[in-house]
Parts: structure tokens; sequence; C-alpha cells
């Protein structure tokens, strides 16, 4: 394991953030520890909005401004600048979430493309994403994975679906810019894997284009990884996967019990450990064919990759090897890692202010429930607090 304690060092991770700003973090993260606290500003935020009251510069003026980068991607472009100078690059996620009409489809993968467009004319953005229910109904991806037999309109609406795929898909190959493809519940996950899996084996002809996203904390992901790494030895293509713990327990194991399966996620946190773990040894085992992107927030697999790397001699900045974190969260590692050389990229989501609730929602009670992330947040700030303080005072 690493001994260079690189992560504890908070003038590197919030050398971007004024003092207001680092207090405003402070604040927001304070609040997110209390669990009570974010079911009823879950509550209220729900019905501010939907009651058309004038809250959003309220809510943009805290937790939208933490963990988005703006509400279009030009109102992005400062704070990707900003990143970019201390060697952070961006992927520009357009975070508009349960929306389930063709128009939104459509408006959703044009979205999309001009991201890829963005990002090809800018060094600082060279990853782009989507999500596959941005591009079509839950229901519909879960019924293709079931087999079940589709109406005639349902096969066209799934037609235009894989039309949504390919199209991005042709631009991303066309203008050289990585796609990362995001996972999502497992019940819609299988035909989302397919359509993946037929996207790589068209466009990842030379180098990974398209890459998968693998949800750690589902014990059969190892298995999906080696059987479809067998599937492209003998294709001839290459494999690209964003490897994550996962963001959708909760609600994994409530169907799992209503609905009588097993559940799909691991036993214990220890175990998901392990299966990411496991899976960025695997596909570092093989980078001549698999490209990795580390989505993590977790200081040990962050160092455990570091190491991997050293010892197989893989450079810091070699380009098939990616970390990642989300916008307004764990800098202590996104900073220190790119101080250090390596390729490190924030997901920065944006949108209309309303549009985008539902994600911050999401990463609030995120917050609250994963271990220690808000502890460890809180006491990185308070550190640099006090750090500056004591700067001055010298």
């Amino acid at each position: 394991m690493n001994n260079e304690r690189i992560f504890d060092n908070t003038k590197v991770a919030f050398s971007l953030k004024s003092n207001v700003e680092l207090n405003r973090a402070y604040l927001l993260f304070k609040m997110i520890s209390f669990e009570p606290l974010v079911k009823v500003g879950k509550a209220l935020s729900n019905f501010a909005i939907k009651s058309n009251l004038p809250v959003e510069s309220v809510i943009r003026a805290t937790v939208f401004d933490h963990f988005c980068g703006g509400v279009n991607e030009k109102d992005c472009l400062p704070v990707i600048d900003q990143m970019f100078e201390k060697g952070v690059s961006s992927v520009l996620d357009f975070s508009v979430e349960g929306k389930e009409n063709e128009a939104h489809f459509d408006f959703a993968m044009e979205k999309t493309l001009e991201i890829i467009r963005f990002s090809a004319n800018k060094d600082a953005m060279p990853i782009a994403v989507f999500k596959p229910t941005g591009f079509g109904r839950l229901k519909l991806y879960q019924k293709i994975g079931e087999k079940g037999p589709l109406t005639d309109s349902e096969k066209q609406e799934w037609e235009r679906v894989v039309n949504r795929f390919d199209q991005i898909g042709k631009l991303a190959k066309e203008l050289d810019v990585e796609l990362l493809i995001d996972a999502e519940e497992s019940w819609m996950q299988d035909a989302a894997d397919d359509l993946v899996s037929q996207l790589m084996e068209k466009y990842n002809t030379e180098k990974p284009i398209v890459f998968n996203t693998l949800q750690m904390y589902r014990h059969d992901r190892m298995d999906f990884l080696k059987r479809e790494h067998q599937r492209a030895n003998e294709k001839g293509y290459f494999l690209g996967y964003k490897i994550v713990r996962g963001a959708y327990m909760e609600k994994e194991n409530e169907r799992a019990e209503e609905m009588g399966y097993p559940t799909p996620i691991c036993a214990n946190k220890a175990e998901t450990d392990e299966n990411f773990n496991n899976a960025a040894t695997y596909i570092l085992d093989h980078l001549d064919q698999i490209s990795l992107f580390a989505g993590t927030h977790n200081e040990f697999s962050s160092y455990l990759i570091m190491d991997l790397m050293a010892q197989k001699n893989i450079a810091n900045n070699d380009e098939r090897v990616w970390f990642g974190q989300l916008y307004g969260m764990s800098d202590h590692i996104s900073f220190n890692l790119a101080e250090k050389g390596y390729n490190v990229a924030k997901y920065v989501p944006f949108g209309p202010v309303k549009d985008v609730l539902p994600y911050l929602i999401r990463r609030a009670e995120e917050n609250t429930s994963v271990a220690g992330q808000t502890g460890r947040e809180l006491m990185l700030l308070t550190k640099e607090k006090e750090r500056r303080k004591n700067q001055k005072e010298d």
C-alpha cells in the first residue's frame, strides 16, 4: 500500500476554494450529516418546486452551486477551466432525470451530441457521458431484457432507442471522444448491456471509445466482465469500463424483497469493496485490451490502483487509466491525484435547477448514507480552515 498519504494534503485539495466557498462547503456537509434534515429538505424542495414557489435562487446558492457546474454548458466553462489549470479534466453530465417521453429522449440525445462536439474542441473535456434512461423508457429496457413480447409500437420505440445509442457512438468515434455510458437499476441493465456491447464491437475497433459501467455492489459483475472480455477477444475489439460501487442499493434490496427474488447486491460493504478492487486489478492485468475509468471516492481503492500501476510500470498519465469523482465531492482525491500527474476527471452535472433537483437529492442522500463520507469531508474542510487561519496568523 502506498506509504505517501497524498490525500491528506488539504492545501492542494482545496486550492480552488476561496474562504467563503470553503465555509459554504463546510456548512453544507454539516447539514447533510443530519439524516432527518435531509429528509425534511427533500420533502420541502419537492413541494416548493411543484408549487412553483420562488426557491430556485436559494437552491442555486447552496446545494446546486456546490454539486453542479451550471444550468447549461457555457455556464460550466469557468468551473471547467479553473479545474483544468490544476490538471483535473471535466465530464459534462446532463443530469436531468425522470423524463419519459420521446421529445425528451430526442432532446437528451441532441444535448449529448452537442457535448461530444463541445468536448472535441476542448482539451479540458476528453470524455462525454449519458444515462440509458435518458434515451428510452426504463420499462421498455426491462421488457427487452426479460425477453417479453413487444407490441409493434414498442418495436418501433426500441428501434429509436438503438438509433440514439448508435448516433452517439458514431460521433464519439469520429471525433475521438471517449464515451461513458452509465449503469442504472439491475432490472433494466441487461438490455442496456447488450446495446453497449454492440456499440463496443462496432466502434472500439482500434481502441476503447465506448465504455460501459460496472456497478461492483452487484455480485455478478466480475463474471460479466470476464465473459465480455472473452467475447471481445473472440470478435477482435477493445473494451472500456468505468467501475463504480453503485448508487441504487436501497432500491435494489427493497425490490428484491418485495418481488421475492435474491438480491443482486453483495451481502456487505466489504464484499463490494473486494469486488471493486478485483475488477480494477483484472482490468489493469489486461490493459492492452481493456481501459479503466475508476469512479471512486474510496481512498483505499485509489491507493491500490496507484500501487498496481507502479508495480506494472504503468505511467501515471497512461491514457488507458482514469480516476473519476463527482464535482463537489472528494476534492482531496481528485486534486492530489492530478498534482501527481494521474489522469483525473470530475463529473460536472448541469441542467435547469428544478430539473436537476432529483440528482441533487440523490447526492445528499448518498452522502448521508455512505459511512464516513460526510465525516471525512468535514474533517478535511476543518483541517484546511485551520491551516489557513494559522498561515494568516503567522
